[in-house]
């Protein structure tokens, strides 16, 4: 039968909305509502509850969500964090970017390489001033004729506000290097390795320590024991409270071969006056005062710039190995004078003499705070992701190494794709652990090779956020979260999430 026109227009309008209801049901389809199946058998394993987790996996470029599980729910990411402090540094300064840590010389210097003042070293938050690079600095001054420093060496720290938290706060245990905090003038990480070398001829292990500080003992063997190498740093029984003589009670087995052991200084705040002081004579060279903490005399000069590597291989330090420290010292540097105007894209950097100006003496550095810096980051992920989003995320340190910090997969999901679709992509894709190959993946039981993904581990955290690659090509923003109180034992879970991503994140048939 011919319907009359008067009648074709509502069922013309009937129809184009029983079409638009199709298509938004089949869109919604796309969307797994629930867990992989192999992913909820391993939480069961674990015995973790499925709403401890938290999923996002979208294909990147396309946004096209494959699943979605409480992707909303705020949890603690742990190290995954790092992906925002390192991607808005990326983001905002470029792969370019670099600190300076200006030296400075006070007093008149002689024809016989006598200076009659002070050497001054001024810190910008420089993560990665490790002994290589200090050593260097040294040997610079000597080489431009200081031989002989009559007055201190001066060590600057004020750029920085002093860390309001002990080593110990976090988990008790304030010799890990992970709890080192943050510091302006941060020389080596402010840590020591321990190594043990096995002399089965002499029945003893010799210990070898980089670097040496200055008035610090350290003994130079350990017997050497036999048996398997199992729990061997507990049966050194290192006696590390006092902080000028390091001694190994117990003993080492011989079946474990070479190996290091990295530790935070036992007592950080005299760590850069020793190292620098042992550098400097080991160097050659003479000092009538003393290495000690305070502002850049007024009347020094700038002799030099020390430029530190460029961000894009801090950032990989940073992701490849959880490097917390680093990571904080990125995230207060957001906050500086010197990044603050950055512009997007980002400009090179400042010439010498913008640079030397900028760090007279006659400016005192401002003391830059956590608050600043989260003020800072705050911001950044406003103009990126909007006020709700950014408001919604609770920022701590810029690590992960905290109880207090807060964001939900989905954000994370966004910043991954933003990345993706960004000019510093490859820098921070790269930057990214890879399954079982090396950082902190390298034990990953996923397929090898296939996947480039941040971790983040505390007593009641698993996590990963990153880039997956799928058999049949495509790549995928992926992000899990995991809070629990037995959140370790997740870990089978999150790498059978992985790689039932690689199989190609299946989607559940149309209906």
């Amino acid at each position: 039968m011919r319907l009359p026109p008067a009648c074709r227009a509502p069922l013309r309008a009937l129809a184009g909305m029983v079409i638009a209801a199709s298509c938004v049901s089949v869109s919604a389809r796309e969307t797994a509502v629930d867990l992989p199946p192999d992913v909820e058998a391993a939480l069961q394993r674990a015995k973790l509850p499925a709403s401890a987790m938290a999923v996002v996996v979208q294909e990147a470029g396309t946004r096209r969500e494959v699943l979605a599980w409480n992707a909303v729910q705020p949890m603690n990411p742990a190290s995954v964090f790092k992906l925002i402090t390192t991607y808005s540094a990326l983001d905002q300064l470029g792969p370019a970017w670099t600190w300076t840590t200006p030296v400075f010389l006070s007093g008149a210097l002689s024809r016989e390489g006598v200076l009659d003042g002070s050497i001054a070293i001024q810190g910008r938050g420089d993560p990665k001033l490790v002994v290589e690079r200090l050593w260097l600095a040294l040997r610079r001054l000597q080489q431009s004729g200081v031989r002989e420093v009559r007055g201190d060496i001066v060590l600057d720290h004020a750029f920085f506000a002093p860390p309001t938290r002990l080593p110990a706060e976090f988990d008790n245990e304030p010799y890990k290097p992970q709890n080192v905090q943050p510091d302006a003038l941060l020389l080596n990480l402010k840590s020591v390795s321990y190594s043990f070398v096995p002399d089965p001829a002499a029945g003893i292990a010799r210990v070898a320590v980089e670097p040496a500080l200055a008035g610090v003992l350290v003994d130079a063997s350990v017997p050497l024991a036999g048996g398997p190498c199992d729990d061997w740093r507990t049966g050194l029984k290192a006696e590390l409270a006092d902080p000028l003589r390091v001694r190994f009670a117990g003993s080492y087995p011989a079946a474990c071969g070479e190996r290091s052991w990295p530790l935070a200084a036992a007592d950080p705040q005299a760590y850069d006056a020793r190292l620098v002081e042992q550098l400097w004579r080991d160097l050659g060279g003479r000092l009538g005062g003393a290495v000690r903490d305070g502002p850049v005399p007024s009347n020094a000069r700038l002799a030099f710039e020390l430029a530190s590597p460029p961000l894009a291989e801090v950032v990989r330090d940073i992701n490849k190995f959880s490097n917390n420290v680093m990571a904080e010292q990125l995230f207060l540097s957001l906050a500086a004078p010197s990044t603050a105007h950055a512009v997007i894209p980002p400009g090179p950097p400042l010439p010498a003499a913008s640079a030397a100006s900028w760090a007279a003496p006659s400016l005192p550095a401002p003391a830059i705070r956590p608050d600043d810096a989260r003020s800072a980051l705050r911001a950044w992920l406003t103009s990126r992701f909007g006020e709700a989003a950014a408001q919604a995320t609770v920022i701590d340190n810029g690590s992960g190494l905290s109880r207090d910090a807060r964001v939900s997969a989905q954000l994370l999901a966004r910043l991954l794709q933003h990345a993706w679709a960004s000019g510093v992509m490859p820098e921070l894709v790269s930057s990214l652990p890879v399954t079982g190959t090396d950082g902190t993946l390298r034990r990953s039981t996923a397929s090898v090779g296939r996947a480039h993904l941040k971790t983040g581990s505390l007593r009641d955290v698993a996590a990963l956020g990153g880039y997956v690659l799928s058999d049949d090509g495509r790549r995928y923003v992926l992000v899990a979260l995991v809070n629990h109180p037995q959140a370790a034992a997740a870990r089978p879970a999150l790498d059978a999430l992985v790689q039932w991503v690689i199989r190609g994140a299946p989607r559940p048939p149309r209906e």
